[in-house]
């Protein structure tokens, strides 16, 4: 029962994060709420990805400076509808419904990545990505950039979906490998690096 009205406690707060983020009077500002929101989760909080004995000494993820350029608003197009079992750090495949892609421009080129919604009661999107900075600099496996059923949301702008490159995270495992995440597919991996967002977890 505690442990289920802690992972409560967390969402909510993190749902409050990103509305504070969506309504900050620029989306610089509404970046560094969002990671000092984070870096105090991190620390203080039961349901942190972090492991207990890693806390006390915790003094704030890395992240690349905001970049207000790897902001982009993405035109949502149709794709075919397909069953996709999203292979996990640990346990079994996680399933979604692949609906749609985004496309968007960035550095002068376009890209797309596959939007992807939760099966699960209730559903959500989801959108995961990996990029070239994955061999030396962010989490290897990728970074997730939407997950709208963990509250991680930052809207649409003139119809278009906002992908903030700067709010890319890390995954829960890429702290402990007790936790299990749904990791980038192949649709989803960007031949570019993205200098934007978390960096690696140092410990």
């Amino acid at each position: 029962m505690e442990e289920l009205r802690s992972l409560l406690d967390w969402k909510r707060w993190i749902f409050e994060l990103y509305r504070a983020a969506r309504e900050a009077s620029s989306s610089d500002d509404g970046w560094r709420q969002w990671r000092d929101g984070r870096d105090a989760l991190f620390r203080e909080h039961p349901q942190s990805p972090l492991p207990p004995d890693a806390r006390t000494s915790f003094s704030g993820l890395r992240y690349f400076e905001y970049d207000p350029g790897l902001r982009v608003l993405a035109d949502v197009e149709p794709a075919p509808r397909e069953a996709v079992a999203i292979g996990a750090s640990a346990g079994e495949p996680v399933s979604f419904e692949r609906f749609g892609r985004a496309r968007f421009a960035l550095g002068g080129a376009e890209h797309t990545l596959d939007l992807y919604w939760l099966e699960a009661y209730g559903g959500g999107l989801f959108v995961p990505f990996a990029d070239t900075t994955g061999r030396t600099e962010t989490y290897g496996t990728g970074r997730y950039l939407l997950d709208t059923v963990k509250g991680a949301d930052l809207g649409t702008s003139d119809g278009r979906l906002v992908l903030d490159l700067n709010f890319a995270y890390n995954p829960s495992c890429a702290y402990d490998p007790r936790w299990a995440c749904p990791l980038a597919p192949p649709g989803n991996r960007l031949d570019v690096p993205v200098r934007a967002g978390e960096l690696a977890y140092r410990g």
